[in-house]
This record gives C-alpha cells, structure tokens and sequence, in this order.
C-alpha cells in the first residue's frame, strides 16, 4: 500500500487529512511534531509526506532539510503564510509543492494523486542520455558523467521535460503545466528557483541547461 506521511499539529486538520486519504485508498502516518515525524520517516517506508511549517519542537524547514537529504520522495509543505520567501525557502529545502493555510482538501489531494501517479512510471525501462548526463524514467535515478546525483521529484520532472524536448524552447508557462498541472495556483518564478537548484546539482553539466530570455529554457549538448 502507498504510505503517506502527515504531519500536522492541529488535531482537526490531521484528522481531516487522514479522513481524505484513507477514502483515497493510501495509508496514513500521523506526526504532531518533527521530531516524531523524523522517528516515523527513518523507520517506515514511505511515498510521499504531507508537512506542515510551523510545528513543535522541530519545525517544518529542518524537517523538510533532513528528508531531502535520505530521500528523493515527494514533499508538499503547509503553510499559513504568503510571503514569496517562504515558498522560495521551501523549493531551496528541497519540497516539490507548497499550499497556503487554509487550504482546500480536494486540492491537495489532486496534487498527492499527481505525485504519486507519475511516480508509479511503467513497466518498460525508459532511458534517456544526453550531454554526460543518463536519466532514466521508471527507476527515477539521474547519473551525471557515471555518477549518481540525488533530486527531488520537481527537479527530475523538469529535467525530464527538457532531456525529452531537447534543442526546442520550453516556455515556463509549459513547464508549470507538464510538472504542477493546470491547477498550480503560484508563479512562475517558482520555475525560476528550481531551475537553480536543478543547474547546481548538474555541475559542470548544468550548462546544458540553457536560458532563452524571456522565452523559457532550452537543454543542449554542451
């Protein structure tokens, strides 16, 4: 069964959360605060996580900086806030999608079946290579001139879109639409930040992402 990890520290919206879920078929981790919510994620396997910012004795930001750095899977951070910052920090920490408080539950769960849907691949090894750098598409593992660099889901699914697109313009706007879908409710300068992560973790080979000003970007072999 597909395990998602909540974790939320108002007892109202756990529940709420768990209820959406179990309908949905998933199962279901329950965290009140980050240090349980670490305990739960090293000793569980688990798909994806539900996390909320502001939360008891650890909160969200260190919690989303330590399971980034053991795992690739997808995290969609709950804030209360607005600010541009707090969802640019959030991208830099490594989450794949933010929502603000309050929210709707229909929506979030929209974007976990997202996640999850293109995670699951299919059962034909698909495998891209270009530029020094081997992507492949059901074991969602990128390889950079032989060796292995860990990304998050947004970071692959970008990436993915540009390999598959190589030598034509992808516009932001199409970007959104190909890794967020049509209800993403940012801007598109979230593009803009992931893009950065995604070049710094390439290297060298980071330049085979190229800029195309006020058009989008474009993968080349450099």
């Amino acid at each position: 069964m597909t395990t998602i990890l909540v974790v939320e520290d108002e007892d109202i919206l756990r529940e709420v959360l768990l209820d959406y879920l179990t309908e949905e078929g998933y199962g279901v981790l329950e965290a009140a605060n980050g240090e349980q919510a670490l305990e739960l994620f090293e000793s569980n396997s688990v798909d994806l996580v539900i996390l909320d910012i502001v939360l008891p004795k650890l909160d969200g930001w260190s919690v989303c900086r330590r399971m980034r750095k053991r795992s690739n899977i997808p995290i969609i951070i709950l804030t209360a806030r607005s600010d541009e910052d707090d969802s640019l920090l959030g991208y830099e920490l490594g989450a794949d999608d933010y929502l603000i408080k309050p929210y709707s539950p229909r929506v979030l769960m929209a974007k976990v079946n997202r996640f999850l849907e293109k995670r699951s691949g299919s059962k034909n090894p698909r495998v891209i290579s270009a530029g020094g750098i081997v992507l492949d598409l059901d074991s969602r593992r990128v390889s950079v001139d032989g060796t292995d660099i860990g990304m998050t889901h947004t970071e692959f699914e970008i990436l993915a879109c540009l390999m598959k697109n190589k030598g034509i313009v992808i516009t932001r706007e199409q970007l959104i639409e190909t890794v967020w879908g049509f209800d993403y409710v940012g801007d598109a300068r979230t593009v803009n930040s992931h893009i950065r992560n995604l070049r710094a973790k390439l290297g060298d080979r980071g330049d085979c992402i190229v800029t195309v000003i006020r058009a989008g970007y474009r993968f080349e072999e450099v």
